[in-house]
């Protein structure tokens, strides 16, 4: 387990995206829960696999979104992220709170 980081959780989102002539699906941006819009800078991957965090399975895109790497999973017809679960900051042991957690604008994930 990551210091800070107390698991993680499946997250279902709106994405954005482009439908080629040959059949792939190119996601152009996440759209979070509160309509926060992250526009994926760049795909570095995509295959079929599994989420071994949270479980589900489909295509996962390898992505570049904000300044964070992260994967963006194609469940058909639903999308979803490997959302992180924040330790509490009143736990034993867990950081303060002098902005360990805070949002750098590319999203809790």
């Amino acid at each position: 387990m990551v210091q800070g980081i107390a698991g993680r959780r499946k997250r279902y989102v709106e994405v954005e995206a482009t439908f080629l002539e040959d059949g792939r699906i190119l996601p152009r941006a996440v759209v979070w829960r509160d309509g926060r819009r992250f526009p994926v800078r760049a795909i570095l991957g995509m295959r079929r696999c599994s989420s071994l965090k949270v479980g589900g399975a489909g295509v996962r895109y390898d992505v570049v979104v904000g300044h964070a790497h992260t994967f963006l999973f194609h469940e058909d017809p639903r999308w979803f992220v490997e959302e992180i679960v924040p330790e509490r900051l009143d736990a034993p042991g867990a950081p303060d709170a002098s902005g360990a957690f805070r949002d750098d604008g590319a999203g809790a994930w």
